[in-house]
C-alpha cells in the first residue's frame, strides 16, 4: 500500500502589498450580510439584547460607566440598544441596600449561565453607594458603544474600554468566553430562534438508535434552546444524552462545557447545532467518536423538507497543520505574535513561550500588530515562522496568503521536539494551557544535557568550543531534503558564554572565555546585539537591500552642488531660478 503524500503549496515570494492604479477607487471591504436581514421590532430588541437583565446588573453593580461591545454585524442596532438601556435604568432607579443587610441571592445568584458571578459586583455596590449629583438625584449611568475592536469580536476589548475609564464590558454576540484580566464582564449571547420540530427530526435521521451516547451542543448564539431540544428529545425516547453546562474554562474536555471527568468522550457521538468554529473541531476531533453539524446559517430547501446534518472531517486539515510545523522544525527564528491583550495569563504565556525557544536554540522576536493581516506580517521578512498568543479560537489561523506559517503554542511544542521525539496522536488544542508543561519538560531534558556535558569536560580536562556543534545529529529540512546548518544560531551563543565548571567566578579563565568570544566572532562574522547574536541584525546586514533612509547614497558620493527647489503654494509651484510654474 502505498503512503499517501501531503502537498502544501507554499509561496515563493512575498505578495503584492500595494494595490494597483486601475483599482484605487474601489472599496474592498466584503458586503455585510446582516445588513439585509429585517431589523427586529421593539419588543424582539428588548428580548434579543436583554435589556431588563442588562440594566439590572449594571444597577446591582454600581457602574456609572458602561462599554457597550457590538460586533460588526450587530452595529446598527447599537443605538436603539443604548436608548432602550438608558430608558429602563429611569424606569427602576437603583436603590442602597442597608450596610450589612445585602440581599443573600446577590451574593450566591450568578448572572446567564453562571457566566459572571455577582459577589464582586455586590461589594463594588456595598463600598461605593449610589453616586448623587448635585440635586440630590442619582448620577447618571453613561453608556459608550465599542466599534472596531482592537482583535477579534468574540474577545472582550478591554483596551477599548479603558479608553473610555469603563467600568464594566458588556459584550453582545459570540463568545470565546475566555477568562478577562482587568475588567467585569456582562454577557449577552444575542440568541437566535431555532426551528426545534425540524432538529428533532434531524437527530432522527442521524440517530436511529435510541440508546445512542450522543452530547448535545450548540454555539453560544443558540445555546438557550438546548434544554428545549433535550426534552423533546427525551420524549421521542433518547435516554443517553448529555448536556453540558457552560462554564469559563477553554481547558476543559470540551471547551467552555462543564463535564464529569469520569465520563469517557470517546463513547459518545456530538450534535453540534450551528457551524461551530474550526478550532472546536480540531479540539474534539481526537476525544470524540463522530461529530455532526445542524447547518443553521442556510434554511431548509422547502417548508416540508428536513435539514440534513453534516458530518465533520478534520483529517485534511490536521494533515495541513502537521505539514506546517514539519517544515518548521528547521526554522531558526520565531515571532512571537500577540493576538489579544485580555485574555488572563498571556504575559505569562509569553515568556513560557520565549524560554521553550531559547532553550531550544533558536531565536525569537515579539511583535504586537492589531488585528492579524498578510500585509502586516509580510514586512517581517527575517521570521521564518509565527507563533500566535491569542484567545482558543483566534490562535487558529489559516490562509493562503500568508508567506510565512502560522502556528499555535501546541503546535510549536510539537514542533521544538527532535524527529526521533515528535509523535502525534492526532489530538489538538487551541489554548496555551500546555505551554506550562511544555517549559517544564524542556527544562529537565535541558538538565540532564547540561550534567553529561560537564561530565565530558571532567573527563576531558579541556573544553572544545566545536564540540557541541560538531556532536549535534544533522538536521535536514523535511520538505525540500537539504541539510540545515543555521536552525539552532542561539546554541553556539548560550555556550560561548557559560563559564566552564572547573573554574570559579574569579579566576583568570574570564580573558581565555572572552578571546574565545573575540575569535569566534571572527571565524563566523557573526552580528551581535549586546554581546548577543542576533539573527535579526544579521539578516539586515547581509540580506535586507534597504536599510533605510540614506543607504541608497552609502556607496556613491553625495553631490557639493547646492540647488535650488521648489517655492510657492499648492495651486502653483515655481521651480528653479528660471521662474518656471507647474
Amino acid at each position: 500500500m502505498k503512503r499517501p503524500h501531503i502537498f502544501v503549496e507554499l509561496q515563493k515570494t512575498p505578495p503584492v502589498l500595494s494595490t494597483p492604479e486601475a483599482h484605487i477607487f474601489e472599496d474592498p471591504t466584503p458586503a455585510s450580510t446582516a445588513q439585509n436581514t429585517p431589523r427586529p421590532t421593539d419588543d424582539e430588541l428588548w428580548e434579543i439584547y436583554e435589556i431588563a437583565r442588562t440594566a439590572r446588573e449594571v444597577r446591582d453593580g454600581g457602574y456609572k460607566r458602561v462599554a457597550l461591545q457590538f460586533p460588526d454585524g450587530m452595529l446598527r442596532d447599537s443605538p436603539r440598544v443604548f436608548e432602550a438601556l438608558e430608558e429602563e435604568l429611569k424606569r427602576s432607579p437603583a436603590t442602597v441596600a442597608p450596610a450589612g443587610k445585602v440581599r443573600q441571592e446577590d451574593e450566591l445568584v450568578t448572572s446567564f449561565t453562571h457566566l459572571s458571578t455577582s459577589s464582586a459586583r455586590t461589594e463594588q455596590a456595598r463600598e461605593n453607594g449610589i453616586e448623587k449629583g448635585r440635586d440630590g438625584t442619582a448620577e447618571r449611568v453613561r453608556f459608550y458603544i465599542l466599534a472596531d475592536t482592537s482583535y477579534g469580536s468574540c474577545c472582550v476589548d478591554e483596551i477599548a474600554a479603558e479608553h473610555v475609564e469603563a467600568d464594566v464590558v458588556v459584550h453582545y454576540g459570540r463568545s470565546c468566553l475566555s477568562p478577562t484580566a482587568r475588567l467585569p464582564v456582562i454577557y449577552v449571547f444575542t440568541s437566535h430562534p431555532l426551528d426545534i420540530p425540524d432538529a428533532v427530526q434531524a437527530f432522527e435521521s442521524t440517530f436511529s438508535s435510541k440508546e445512542e451516547k450522543v452530547v448535545l451542543m450548540a454555539d453560544i448564539t443558540y445555546n438557550t434552546h438546548i434544554p428545549t431540544l433535550h426534552t423533546s428529545l427525551l420524549s421521542a425516547g433518547y435516554t443517553r444524552l448529555l448536556t453540558p453546562p457552560i462554564i469559563h474554562d477553554p481547558s476543559s474536555q470540551i471547551p467552555n462545557r462543564e463535564l464529569d471527568t469520569s465520563i469517557d468522550l470517546k463513547e459518545y457521538s456530538l450534535f453540534h447545532i450551528s457551524d461551530p468554529p474550526q478550532a472546536l473541531l480540531l479540539t474534539l476531533s481526537s476525544r470524540v467518536r463522530e461529530m455532526f453539524i445542524y447547518p443553521t446559517s442556510s434554511p431548509a430547501p422547502s417548508s416540508t423538507s428536513t435539514q440534513k446534518t453534516i458530518q465533520a472531517n478534520t483529517a485534511m486539515t490536521l494533515r495541513r497543520r502537521y505539514a506546517l510545523l514539519t517544515r518548521l522544525s528547521t526554522c531558526p527564528v520565531f515571532g512571537i505574535l500577540i493576538n489579544t491583550l485580555s485574555v488572563a495569563n498571556y504575559l505569562s504565556t509569553i515568556t513560557s513561550i520565549r524560554s521553550l525557544i531559547t532553550r531550544s536554540g533558536k531565536k525569537s522576536y515579539t511583535f504586537v500588530v492589531g488585528k492579524v493581516n498578510a500585509a502586516k506580517i509580510a514586512n517581517f521578512s527575517e521570521i521564518g515562522g509565527w507563533v500566535v498568543v491569542g484567545c482558543w479560537e483566534s490562535s487558529l489561523i489559516e490562509g493562503s496568503e500568508f508567506f510565512r506559517p502560522v502556528i499555535t503554542p501546541f503546535e510549536l511544542g510539537l514542533c521544538l521536539q527532535g524527529d526521533g521525539e515528535r509523535v502525534w496522536d492526532g489530538s489538538w488544542r487551541g489554548d496555551f494551557g500546555g505551554v506550562e508543561e511544555m517549559v517544564g519538560a524542556s527544562s529537565s531534558k535541558v538538565g540532564v544535557d547540561e550534567e553529561e556535558m560537564k561530565g565530558a569536560e571532567r573527563g576531558d580536562g579541556v573544553e572544545d568550543e566545536d564540540s557541541e556543534e560538531e556532536s549535534a545529529p544533522p538536521e535536514f529540512d523535511l520538505r525540500t531534503g537539504r541539510y540545515v546548518s543555521h536552525s539552532r544560531p542561539m546554541r553556539t551563543t548560550s555556550s560561548l558564554t557559560s563559564p566552564p565548571a572547573s573554574q570559579g567566578p574569579g579566576q583568570s579563565g574570564g580573558s581565555t572565555e572572552a578571546s574565545k568570544v573575540l575569535t569566534r566572532r571572527a571565524k563566523g562574522d557573526l552580528v551581535t546585539v549586546n554581546g548577543t547574536v542576533s539573527p535579526g541584525a544579521e539578516y539586515l546586514r547581509n540580506q535586507r537591500t534597504w536599510q533605510g533612509l540614506g543607504s541608497d547614497f552609502a556607496e556613491t558620493e553625495a553631490s557639493q552642488e547646492i540647488e535650488e527647489g521648489r517655492s510657492g503654494v499648492a495651486r502653483g509651484y515655481t521651480v528653479g531660478g528660471d521662474g518656471e510654474r507647474r
